[in-house]
Order: C-alpha cells, then structure tokens, then sequence
C-alpha cells in the first residue's frame, strides 16, 4: 500500500472516552511519522474534520498516480463525530485510491493521535501514529 494512503488511514481511530477536552486537544497541525504529510484538524461545525495543508513531492506522486491531482487542500478526514461510547468516527478519503473509507481517531497523549481505517467493514484494517506539530 502506498506510503501515503497509509499516512491517512492510519491517521484515524477512536478517542475512547472522549471529552470536550479531548476534542479540543486533537485540534491543530499533525504530520505522520515519516513526516510525508501535514494534516491541519479542525472544527468543522458539530464535527471534527482535517485537510492537507503539506505535503512532501513522494506523497503527491503517489496521490496523482492515484487518482487525486491536487492533494494540498483535500480534506482527508470528515465528519468525525463521538458515538455513544465516546469513540470519534467518521470518513477518511484516502488520496492514493481515491476512495473514501470509515475511520477513528484516539488521541493517546496531547501530542500523539493514533488513527485506523478500514477498507471495507473492520476488514483490512491498518493504524498509524501522527505528531503533533502545533
């Protein structure tokens, strides 16, 4: 799987036990651990969602081959919301298929997020760790 896909769907998973707290501690500027991707979090109404705002040139070329021209800007993460079980769930578009699968974001510490995303169900499921940055 390319590095970038994996950099975003591993960039989700669930804030188990979330409080309002939490929600405001994921917001700001994280890049995966091979820093190939910055992803700003942010509120987007009664939601959390993330975009792009950098992103190294190997990224980018694996995002256009593919299927995604333009790869700073994308909103990689949306309408991430807490279910009742206080985990954060949502949809997580992956550049390199271009496709779009479910997801979760758990915040392990004020400066670490782990994420997971699944192709299909909880089948092939792959997580990822992101730092923050500010």
């Amino acid at each position: 799987m390319p590095r970038a896909i994996l950099a975003v769907i591993l960039s989700l998973l669930a804030f188990s036990g979330a409080s309002a707290s939490d929600e405001e501690a994921a917001i700001g500027t994280w890049r995966n651990v091979r820093d190939t991707m910055h992803i700003e979090i942010r509120h987007c109404g009664d939601s959390l969602c993330g975009k792009v705002v950098w992103a190294s040139d190997q990224a980018i070329a694996d995002a256009r081959r593919g299927g995604t021209q333009d790869l700073i800007g994308i909103q990689v993460f949306r309408d991430f919301r807490q279910d009742s079980a206080g985990n954060w769930r949502g949809k997580v578009f992956v550049p390199d298929l271009n496709k779009t699968l479910s997801g979760t974001i758990v915040l392990v510490d004020r400066n670490t997020l782990k994420g997971s995303g699944c192709l299909v169900g909880r089948v092939l499921c792959k997580s990822k760790i992101l730092v923050r940055m500010r």
